[in-house]
Formats: C-alpha cells, sequence, structure tokens
C-alpha cells in the first residue's frame, strides 16, 4: 500500500510532525510492505522524520498573471462560476502524484475547524476521479465548523477518521456514514530524553506551554497567564519549565514564552526549554514533568501520554474531546472565555494539585485504552485495501 499524506504545513509546529512521525510509526508497524509519503508545504522542515518512504513539496503554486493559466482561470470563474481549473493548478504539487498512490491521507487533524477550503475539497474530488482511496486521518471538527460544501466534501472520503468521541457523534448525527471512532496517533509517539537543564527538580517541575494562538483570540489570557506564574512561585516549591512546541514565524510560541522568562528568571526557579527541539525530545522532557499546563494539543498528549497530570488551555472541540475521552469529563480544561481570568486559572491550578494522584492513577489506566484506539485508525485503513 502507497499512502500519501498531505496538507501538511511543516514540522516547525511540532503537532504536526508528532501526527507525521506517529501516524508512518504505526501505519508500518501493522501494515506490511506499507511506503509512507509526505507531501509538505515546508519539506525541509520534515527531514528529522526519517521513517518516511519520501518528502515533497506540497506548497501552493502561484497563477501569474496574463499567463496562460491565469487567463483560462479568469474566463471559467467570470463565465462558469468554476474555480476548479484554477485550483487544480494551484494545488499541482500535491495532485501530481495521485496516480502514483494507492491512498491519500488527509492529515491536518484540525484542518477542517477554519473556515471553508475549496482548494482542498477539488484535490479531494481529484483523488476520487482517479479511483484512489481518500481518508480523513484523525480529525476533529466541531459543529460550529460544518458548512453544506464541508459536508458534502466530507461524504466523497471512503473514511473518516475522527480522533475523539465529539466529533465523530457529530459526524454521525449528521448522518455520515463513513466514519469511525479511534484516537490521536500522537499518543503512540516515543520520546526521546535529553539532558536535564540547569535548574530542573526532578519530580518536582511543572511544564507550561501558551501560544500565539490562544493570546491573540483572548487578549486578556496573556495577563492571567503571568499572574498563574507567580502564583506558583508564591505558593509552591516547583520550578516552572516554559516548554515551546510551535516555532513557526508569526506563531511562535518561544517567543511569548520568552517574554515570561525574562519576567521572573530572577526568581532561579523558571527554565526556557529551547526552540530547536523535535517533537520527541519535547516529549522527553514533558514525560519528566510533575504537571504539565498547555494550550498546543499535542503538548498537552505528549504530558497524557505520560501519565502527567495536565490543565488544557482548550481553544477548539479537540481539547475537550480529548479530555472526555480520557477521564470522561473535560476534566482541567478551560475553554478561551475561561482564560481572561487568573483566578478561574489558579482555581483550576488548584485542583490539579488537590487531585494529583487519582489524576495520574487515571491516566495510567486509561492510556493504554486510548493507544489501542490510536492503532485502530490503522486497522480501519487496512480494511479499505
Amino acid at each position: 500500500m502507497k499512502i500519501m499524506m498531505f496538507l501538511h504545513g511543516g514540522s516547525l509546529n511540532r503537532g504536526c510532525e508528532a501526527i507525521v512521525r506517529s501516524s508512518t510509526g504505526i501505519i508500518k508497524e501493522k501494515i506490511n510492505d506499507s511506503k509512507v509519503y509526505l507531501a509538505s508545504n515546508r519539506p525541509e522542515t520534515d527531514r528529522v522524520i526519517t521513517a518516511l518512504d519520501g518528502i515533497y513539496d506540497g506548497s501552493d503554486r502561484t497563477i501569474d498573471k496574463y499567463s496562460y493559466n491565469w487567463l483560462v482561470s479568469s474566463l471559467k470563474v467570470k463565465f462558469f462560476k468554476d474555480d476548479t481549473y484554477a485550483f487544480g493548478k494551484i494545488h499541482h504539487n500535491i495532485i501530481k502524484h495521485i496516480n502514483d498512490m494507492d491512498v491519500y491521507l488527509s492529515i491536518g487533524g484540525d484542518n477542517y475547524c477554519y473556515g471553508e477550503q475549496p482548494g482542498w475539497y477539488e484535490i479531494d474530488r481529484r483523488v476520487k476521479k482517479e479511483g484512489k482511496k481518500l481518508v480523513l486521518w484523525g480529525c476533529s471538527i466541531g459543529e460550529e465548523d460544518m458548512t453544506d460544501l464541508k459536508f458534502e466534501d466530507l461524504k466523497r472520503f471512503d473514511l473518516i477518521l475522527a480522533r475523539e468521541s465529539l466529533t465523530y457523534n457529530m459526524l454521525v448525527d449528521k448522518g455520515l456514514q463513513n466514519v469511525r471512532l479511534c484516537a490521536d496517533p500522537a499518543f503512540t509517539m516515543e520520546k526521546e530524553e535529553l539532558p536535564l537543564p540547569e535548574g530542573w527538580q526532578t519530580g518536582n517541575t511543572i511544564g507550561l506551554n501558551f501560544s500565539p494562538l490562544v493570546m491573540n483570540r483572548n487578549k486578556q489570557s496573556q495577563a492571567a497567564v503571568r499572574e498563574l506564574i507567580g502564583h506558583i512561585l508564591h505558593t509552591t516549591d516547583m520550578t516552572i519549565a516554559l516548554t515551546p512546541h510551535v516555532i513557526e514565524n508569526g506563531n511562535n510560541d518561544f517567543e511569548v514564552l520568552k517574554q515570561y522568562y525574562d519576567e521572573f528568571k530572577h526568581t532561579g526557579r523558571v527554565i526556557l526549554l529551547p526552540d530547536y527541539l523535535t517533537a520527541i525530545q519535547y516529549k522527553g522532557y514533558i514525560a519528566r514533568m510533575r504537571f504539565f499546563i498547555g494550550a498546543r494539543t499535542h503538548a498537552t498528549i505528549a504530558a497524557y501520554s505520560n501519565a502527567v497530570p495536565t490543565m488544557v488551555l482548550g481553544y477548539s472541540v479537540k481539547s475537550k474531546g480529548i479530555a472526555r475521552d480520557i477521564f470522561g469529563e473535560e476534566k482541567l480544561v478551560l475553554g478561551i472565555e475561561d482564560i481572561s481570568s487568573g483566578a478561574k486559572l489558579i482555581h483550576k491550578l488548584n485542583e490539579m494539585l488537590n487531585e494529583e494522584d487519582s489524576i495520574r492513577q487515571k491516566l495510567q489506566k486509561s492510556i493504554p485504552q486510548i493507544k489501542e484506539m490510536s492503532y485502530k485508525a490503522v486497522d480501519y485503513l487496512k480494511e479499505l485495501a
């Protein structure tokens, strides 16, 4: 089975790296003679994933003004309201490999949470036109994200693998019959343990991840997190390890966390992890933390999967659904509106501290089952062959 992963933005988002890395691992482990390829917007960032059989440039191509393609595209749009030719040219780097593959795996995870994507719908149409299998891999979609066009696109897929039950139930309730429940593949990802930095307290370090994405959606959250850091430093003896997980230009956790580090480094109890680590290296640090607080979903998955009690600064259905599948409730997940208040963050922190042992025991019991659900995705994929 030759599989092309597509709609991958690049591995400077370590969550995207975690999806590609772990998916490649479980597919190759369970499907004999499988070959896994990747079409990436930034292929140079993906060389760290050595298990892939090929990495291709999947970035968008431009249509130069007054070129032949521009002229044809313009006429089709103007006279026939038909943008398929234009999208075919824009996404040529992904489309050109269709005939060489057996399965096209759309791996964005939460790609379908961010508005209408007619260009992606055109890729999907062309995959099916060539008689190839089309799979939406480990997705999360909120009901508020659904549109008629998106629903029509979802019906094209041979298989939709929802990574948590909120998405699964919503899609089934909408009438889609091609949906199966699994778990995020990153629960299965290995970790690499690098030497601990100076100031790290073994068994007494709390990790904190915060992102520009959350900060920009809730302007008050930056001050609330600052208040939370101050509270931890004043009321506990823990070290705080500031942990970036996305390091892309314009969406760089490190830049936000560096501001907190500069403000609190004089305490001697704040560490800033570097901005060049891979997903497995970040997971290696997160696995050795006592607690974790995170805005990036795959940073929290790294914590959950190592039975680290975790508080989620959630902003979408995926955070809520993953927590519900682990705990049976949306345990320690704060919505975007909740993180305006330092008091609310401190209240949730105290809940996590007070229930440390029971939360860890619940994770130790649940995570093996969640990992089985991650592998279940490959069983469903095999059935397509």
